[in-house]
């Protein structure tokens, strides 16, 4: 094959280098972008590369020059924390937005990202190999819109500050220059902004100041957060501090955190997630391996908080009475934002004397950066919900329900920004690829509230199943598993019913309602929506999937869709058991949903004691409590008589176990009997009888001496259930032996010495 024509290398590299000169004079970033055949362009980056000085540079994607370190954007994750000139991202290997958002961050100022990609023109219509992972079965590439190729390519054209460089056409004029950078002096010689040097001074001040009153470090990417908490970590070292522990997502994450702390500690044994210096350390830990095995230590730095799971997050505040924390905003991940605002509320209600400090100013780069902005805005990462303010007076009663259009939306950036701003306020983890799938995915529809023209509430749903009976006994029997039907392919392969997978259900992906406008059935509204629309068309069910809370749990409930499904595990995105909601909408999906709940209904306490044993009792209960759809389990008189002897005589848990199990089921699955434990009762009730937890560890939740007052804690909750809950001749026979009981366990408290 002939070698592509270049344009003529010298005004070509000329022209970049002007170009990357600005770039360096202004403490910005330059974006190059080739767009032509992918041999052409592939093999005019070598030439820029190869002519222009960059003292690192790295490709992403395929068919890289063998001079080139090179890794698949798969692996783009592992830059975070790293620093590079010059980054090529090849598009021609597919337009993964979630890396193009982690490595655009570790291009340093002065450095360029130079992007590949087919002629402007034809590029809305390439068959991305990104759309393997939006395609859903049933679903071809080719089915795939293209919205977000299109809304891409115009962001690039209208970008005045990009370099475009196209095959066959004239080099174009040069960008129009940045302002000469000229940095702001700062007093401390550790910090190179002066708000970094605040963050700095508030996580020293974790730990000489009062117990916990922690700091939460703010920021979007690159503006030193963590370095900030190694600059303070080495400070309190050199102070004499022992032991101070470190925990994010994984050990890559915090690499920028060690290498401040090590640059000033010369005389310190460094290592990869470890530093020593006499007998004080600096360690890293997983998270999951400091909730489970908490170490003790005198500061706990959290960084890449908002990508921990929030539940994880509440034990290592109740633990740890001094810690920071730190988190991005604009993330790669996109979760900053909903994390920040989750937090607060828990920290509001557990540490109303936290402190939060925001970290404006950048670091690798100077304010205004153009390469952060084209990024921010093509990734929706700066995509925020309409202000607070501007909802303060809604009246729900003029907010309009609509089926959104996808292409109008993509060519609506503040529709847009609407939106997805609510998506990431609403869910835990919410990445660039969310954006392109609610924009390209092939099965997706969008339901939003509207106030005023502006976005206040969303929901979006999938449809799924209508598989044949051949391909739904290959899911049953765990061959195939076909992608983008989650709830399809649990009923068929988790469940156990073989032909549900043949039949067609709505998925409530994901639904956010504004924090403003909260609690005024908004929600309930759109769910409400969803369910007369599928039965206008002829669905079978509705449904969700979700990392389990009490808040959700109870709003799913108010919809009347109940639990058919507990995941035996947490995520790892929300730290949550995974929980499946079903209400059906036609007769094939009624007796569906009722085998489901009954198979709900008789397996989930058999769970409680194995897989489900860390669950949260609170919750547990209310998965427990039931819909009258079955009868709760009986009580024979013997089951009564023994239940009567433990509580009121001196017979043993372990023999009365079985009848103590029979009674805790009925009552929990009653929400009318609630009332007559408290709380505290209920909860030991579930963490013994149910979960099955050991002496040991249900004395020390209880805060309680040891065996002897656990099991007195369960007799009397016991009592009184069997007091309340019995038939006549319970009560009765509890008279009886009312006064002989107690004289008895008086006595025989006497003859133990108690």
């Amino acid at each position: 094959m002939p070698e592509p024509a270049l344009p003529d290398p010298d005004e070509l590299i000329s022209l970049a280098s002007r170009f990357l000169a600005n770039r360096r004079l202004s403490s910005h970033r330059g974006m190059l972008l080739l767009s032509g055949k992918p041999q052409w362009s592939r093999t005019v980056a070598a030439e820029l590369l190869k002519r222009l000085t960059f003292n690192r540079s790295l490709w992403i994607g395929l068919d890289s020059p063998p001079e080139i370190d090179s890794i698949p954007a798969g692996k783009a994750t592992t830059l975070l924390g790293q620093e590079i000139d010059a980054l090529v991202f090849d598009a021609f290997s597919g337009l993964d937005v979630d890396a193009l958002g982690a490595s655009s961050g570790t291009i340093r100022a002065g450095g360029a990202l130079l992007m590949l990609s087919p002629p402007l023109s034809e590029w809305p219509g390439f068959d991305d190999p990104e759309y393997a992972r939006i395609t859903v079965a049933g679903y071809e590439s080719h089915d795939i819109s293209g919205r977000f190729l299109s809304r891409f390519v115009h962001l690039l054209t209208d970008d005045a500050t990009i370099l475009q460089i196209e095959q066959d056409k004239p080099l174009p004029p040069l960008p129009a220059a940045q302002p000469t950078y000229t940095p702001s002096p700062v007093e401390d010689p550790d910090c190179q902004t002066a708000d970094q040097f605040t963050a700095v001074e508030a996580v020293i001040k974790v730990v000489t100041g009062h117990r916990r009153r922690p700091a939460v470090l703010i920021s979007d990417r690159g503006r030193g957060k963590s370095a900030a908490m190694g600059i303070a970590a080495a400070r309190l070292l050199l102070q004499g501090m022992l032991k101070i522990l470190v925990t994010a997502p994984r050990l890559a994450a915090v690499e920028p955190l060690f290498q401040s702390a090590c640059s000033l500690l010369p005389e310190a044994e460094c290592s990869r997630g470890a530093i020593h210096i006499g007998e004080a350390q600096l360690r890293f830990v997983a998270p999951d391996e400091l909730i489970h095995s908490p170490l003790p230590g005198d500061l706990l730095l959290v960084d890449e908080a908002a990508a921990i799971p929030s539940p994880m997050l509440e034990q290592l505040l109740d633990h740890y009475p001094r810690i920071a924390f730190a988190s991005t905003i604009h993330g790669y991940e996109g979760t900053g934002r909903g994390f920040a605002v989750r937090f607060r509320k828990i920290l509001d209600q557990r540490r109303p004397q936290w402190r939060q400090i925001f970290l404006e100013s950048p670091i690798r780069w100077a304010t205004g950066d153009p390469l952060e902005r084209f990024i921010f805005r093509a990734l929706a990462l700066d995509a925020s919900p309409v202000p607070d303010d501007e909802l303060q007076q809604a009246d729900p009663a003029e907010i309009v329900l609509e089926t959104l259009n996808r292409d109008q939306l993509a060519a609506n950036e503040n529709d847009l920004s609407d939106l997805f701003g609510l998506l990431v306020l609403a869910h835990y983890r919410t990445t660039p690829l969310d954006l392109r799938q609610l924009l390209d995915g092939p099965n997706l529809s969008i339901t939003v509230l509207r106030h005023k023209g502006r976005i206040v509430a969303t929901a979006l749903v999938a449809r799924e199943g209508g598989f044949t009976p051949a391909t739904a006994q290959a899911i049953w029997a765990g061959h195939r598993r076909p992608r983008g039907h989650l709830l399809a392919q649990s009923l068929s392969a988790h469940l156990g019913l073989e032909t549900a997978a043949c039949l067609l259900g709505a998925r409530i992906m994901r639904i956010a309602v504004h924090p403003a406008l909260q609690q005024q059935g908004l929600g309930s509204r759109m769910v409400a929506a969803i369910q007369q629309q599928a039965e206008a068309e002829r669905l079978d069910y509705i449904g969700a999937s979700f990392g389990a809370t009490q808040e959700l749990m109870q709003f799913w409930r108010a919809g009347e869709l109940l639990p058919i499904r507990v995941g035996i595990r947490r995520g790892a995105s929300s730290g949550a058991h995974s929980i499946i909601v079903l209400r059906p909408t036609s007769p094939a999906g009624k007796k569906m949903f009722q085998q489901a709940r009954k198979r709900f209904i008789s397996h989930f306490p058999l769970l409680l004691g194995d897989s489900l044993q860390e669950m949260e009792p609170s919750l547990a209960l209310t998965l427990l409590q039931q819909k009258q759809e079955s009868s709760p389990p009986t009580l024979e008189p013997q089951d009564w008589l023994d239940l009567i002897a433990f509580s009121f005589a001196n017979r043993g848990f372990e023999i009365t176990l079985p009848p103590i199990i029979t009674l805790c089921l009925r009552f929990f699955s009653n929400a009318g009997h609630s009332s007559l434990l408290t709380t505290n009762e209920q909860r030991t009730l579930m963490m013994k009888v149910l979960q099955h937890h050991d002496w040991k560890y249900l004395a020390r939740v209880l805060e309680i001496s040891g065996r002897t007052a656990a099991e007195q804690a369960i007799k009397t909750a016991v009592g009184k259930l069997v007091t309340e809950m019995g038939d006549r001749q319970v009560k009765e026979r509890i008279e009886q032996l009312g006064i002989r009981t107690s004289k008895s366990q008086s006595a025989s408290s006497k003859a133990k010495g108690e």
